[in-house]
């Protein structure tokens, strides 16, 4: 008989990700507000055009924060609270006896949430040329753009994953909420953080949220360097991420 963990990490890995891919599309309700809610966000900001922003035309500035909302909605808020649900109810306690290890598992679990990220930012881009007169600059960096998407999914994803490996279920319900809450006002998705007072500003330049939205600015041709951004975005991926592998609970 063969060895079950001979099943090579990548393939367990992918296969993960497809049943993960399978289960997201069932969920149908959560794919909606997670697709739903950064668009309304950037529909409705731009349409009143009462946000105290320095650029001419407010959707390039909320693109990019509409952008980073809908990462952390889908890899902080979604990945975090059907995780610890899933944990709670017995499914990852199954999954435990399986040949699939804490790292396969979260690494398909990111997996997962890049692809339905990437539909995401594809319709947001859609949303805002087609409905909001956004045109892509001459001067986006694609590279910068794909580095934020990836750095900022393992940022939030680490996070998201890291609760729901250890909270209970309703106490991880309540924090990623709490969380998403503070990304959305400190996060300079709707509200430049420099308008914040001092204070706040100092606490949300150190927070991933804001270093994504500012990377995505950047990328997407308002200027200035994005290696701080994406600096920061990498020292909080990999400090949450090696933590959830670390103490990742399955029951």
């Amino acid at each position: 008989m063969g060895d079950a963990r001979a099943t090579p990490p990548l393939q367990a890995t992918l296969a993960m990700t497809a049943a993960e891919l399978r289960l997201a599309l069932r969920r149908g309700e959560t794919l909606v507000a997670t697709a739903v809610l950064p668009v309304v966000v950037l529909i409705f900001f731009t349409s009143v055009g009462i946000l105290p922003t320095t650029v001419a035309r407010p959707v390039d500035f909320l693109l990019p924060g509409s952008i980073a909302f809908a990462i952390i909605a889908t890899s902080l808020v979604s990945l975090g609270i059907t995780t610890a649900y899933d944990r709670n109810y017995g499914v990852l306690k199954r999954l435990g006896g399986s040949p699939l290890s804490r790292a396969e598992l979260i690494a398909a679990k990111m997996l997962a949430v890049l692809v339905v990220e990437i539909v995401q930012v594809g319709l947001l881009v859609a949303m805002a040329t087609l409905l909001l007169g956004w045109s892509a600059p001459a001067v986006a960096a694609v590279g910068a753009a794909v580095a934020a998407l990836l750095l900022g999914t393992l940022a939030f994803a680490g996070l998201g994953l890291l609760l729901a490996g250890t909270l209970r279920a309703e106490t991880m319900l309540a924090v990623a909420n709490g969380l998403f809450v503070a990304s959305l006002l400190l996060g300079g998705i709707i509200l430049p953080i420099d308008h914040l007072p001092a204070p706040l500003a100092a606490l949300a330049g150190a927070l991933p949220a804001a270093a994504l939205s500012e990377a995505f600015r950047v990328a997407l041709g308002l200027g200035g360097d994005v290696s701080g951004s994406l600096i920061l975005l990498a020292g909080w991926g990999i400090g949450a991420t090696g933590l959830a592998v670390l103490t990742f609970r399955w029951e």
